[in-house]
């Protein structure tokens, strides 16, 4: 069997060394990006559930002022005397 080069199996040696060296902080690198981005998207969906129910609170208040101004008052006040259910005939 040929015998390697103490140099190569240095190198070899190193390399290795450096891989599981960095391990641990790529895994650090992985969940911590990973946490930013779920934070994110949780911003994102509060932002977009708020905006949803302003929408709807818009809406509503909408209905409401229509509702509001489909009410014949100057009708009703010209007929004060009037009742608002007169008998059946």
């Amino acid at each position: 069997m040929a015998t390697v080069n103490d140099q190569i199996t240095d190198t070899v040696t190193q390399s290795n060394v450096k891989v599981l060296g960095e391990a641990p902080a790529e895994v650090l690198g992985n969940l911590y990006q990973t946490a930013a981005h779920s934070t994110g998207i949780r911003l994102e969906n509060a932002a977009e559930e708020q905006q949803q129910l302003s929408t709807d609170s818009q809406a509503a208040t909408n209905q409401g002022v229509m509702q509001i101004y489909s009410l014949d008052t100057t009708e009703k006040i010209a007929q004060a005397g009037v009742a608002d259910n007169p008998p059946a005939r």
